[in-house]
């Protein structure tokens, strides 16, 4: 297969090393660079000279955060792919209200809303209403995750904030879908098979609530046996630490989605050896197994750390590009939790 990304030249720098990993016959069809039309500017702050510290201020606030509670950089990349995959990267997610996608059951859990507000306080005392949550959220993300372990990606900015938020437009599937399902899923939102699956190699870090994965231990399928895909051993250990639910208002534990590096919320490759050895958390990650590209990708990434670090920053930058709000589109809040209106 070949290798396809054509449109906005992507940094030299980035473009070159994922050219260098995946442009051969025997891998995955994939794009390397950012979707057309590209409609963001790299340091967009800096080069309108509108609030030229904008990304300093920001990675001083999440070097402060991220020294006092490591958990940061898993709980924001989440409420980035929660909020890019609804209706774009516009902060629709960071919007409060009983109707809003926060309170949708996909979104249970979310976190990082407060060191967001912190930055956009700091933000606006120094460049009141110019630096849009959108942009806050991508640059903190970025930032986090690069304390974590992963690659310091090229993050463009020049997002605008969306107006609107409603549980009801929360469609991010199920944890336990088929790959060919999650593939489907990536596809509508722009991205390839192997922006998939790099970016799912973001479940090296963070956890999950037992009640996504009780299934897959006691019940797969309505067998009323474990998912056979899962190595035996690691169903026994799963099963200590998530007892079946057989009673309404059980506790519901959360344990790592990745045993062997999660504790340590650090980045690593390990994700894709675990995946390999039948040790997935997730049924959507043992699935990676059973698409040819996807395999490949896994057996690729599971032995060279470097190649997952840089398909990593440039499928965070081809996220952070799905439908983005600019010029007089959207606003920028003043607070990201409501629209100015409210």
């Amino acid at each position: 297969m070949r290798t396809e990304r054509m449109g906005f030249i992507f940094p030299v720098w980035l473009a070159l090393a994922v050219l260098s990993l995946w442009c051969r016959p025997d891998v995955a069809e994939a794009a390397w660079s950012l979707q057309t039309p590209m409609k963001l500017v790299w340091h967009y702050y800096k080069v309108h000279n509108t609030c030229e510290n904008a990304e300093p201020f920001i990675r001083h606030q999440v070097e402060l955060f991220y020294n006092k509670d490591k958990t940061i950089a898993p709980k924001l990349l989440r409420l980035l792919y929660s909020d890019c995959f609804v209706n774009g990267c516009d902060a629709s997610i960071l919007l409060d209200g009983p109707d809003s996608e926060k309170m949708a059951p996909q979104n249970r859990g979310l976190g990082g809303f407060v060191l967001i507000d912190k930055i956009k306080t700091v933000l606006e005392s120094r460049c009141p209403g110019v630096v849009s949550c959108a942009d806050i959220l991508n640059l903190a993300t970025r930032d986090a995750v690069h304390l974590a372990g992963a690659p310091s990606y090229p993050v463009f900015t020049g997002r605008r904030d969306g107006a609107t938020s409603t549980k009801g437009s929360v469609d991010l599937p199920s944890p336990s879908i088929s790959w060919e399902a999650s593939l489907a899923y990536f596809k509508s939102k722009g991205l390839d098979v192997l922006d998939m699956a790099t970016l799912l190699g973001a479940h090296s870090m963070g956890r999950t609530h037992c009640g996504f994965i009780v299934d897959r231990l006691y019940n797969f399928n309505n067998t009323g046996k474990p998912d056979p895909s899962m190595k035996a051993s690691f169903v026994a250990d799963m099963r200590k630490l998530c007892p079946p639910r057989t009673k309404k208002g059980q506790t519901d534990p959360l344990v790592f989605l990745d045993p062997e590096s999660g504790s340590k919320y650090s980045f690593s490759n390990s994700y894709y050896s675990r995946v390999l050895a039948n040790e997935a958390v997730l049924g959507v990650d043992q699935q990676l197994l059973y698409g040819d590209d996807t395999k490949q990708i896994t057996e690729e990434f599971a032995v060279g750390l470097e190649d997952f670090r840089r398909s990593f920053a440039l499928s965070m930058s081809r996220m952070g590009n799905i439908q983005v709000l600019t010029g007089k589109e959207g606003e920028i809040r003043n607070n990201c939790r409501y629209t100015n209106k409210n």
